[in-house]
């Protein structure tokens, strides 16, 4: 990978790690807040390697609050087991009241 692109991953890292227990953000949250606007992908890419790195990718989700990178977690069910064990309610791979859960980094991290 370029350099630039394990810069990016680190910021990603840094912001996901702010987010608080029990709530979850977007890839997209995260790209907007370190100015990507397009970056959401990118932002999923870090997640991806996220592994090892004590960083709470369980709590980033896609903009309509599904799991989508659960296929990431070992186990089928860890990303959901992990949202669950923070009171985060999950029903099938969605969250649910994602508008009360949802941490926004843009307004959280000014």
């Amino acid at each position: 990978m370029k350099p630039e692109t394990l810069n990016f991953f680190e910021r990603v890292y840094e912001v996901a790690k702010q987010i608080p227990y029990g709530r979850v953000t977007s890839y997209g949250a995260i790209a907007v807040y370190l100015g990507v606007e397009r970056g959401a992908r990118m932002v999923g890419y870090a997640m991806n390697n996220a592994h090892g790195k004590d960083v709470p990718a369980h709590r980033v989700v896609n903009r309509k609050g599904l799991l989508t990178g659960k296929h990431h977690f070992e186990g089928t069910n860890l990303m959901q087991q992990l949202l669950e064990s923070e009171g985060v309610e999950v029903v099938e791979n969605q969250i649910q009241n994602f508008d009360y859960v949802f941490w926004n980094p843009s307004d959280a991290l000014l």
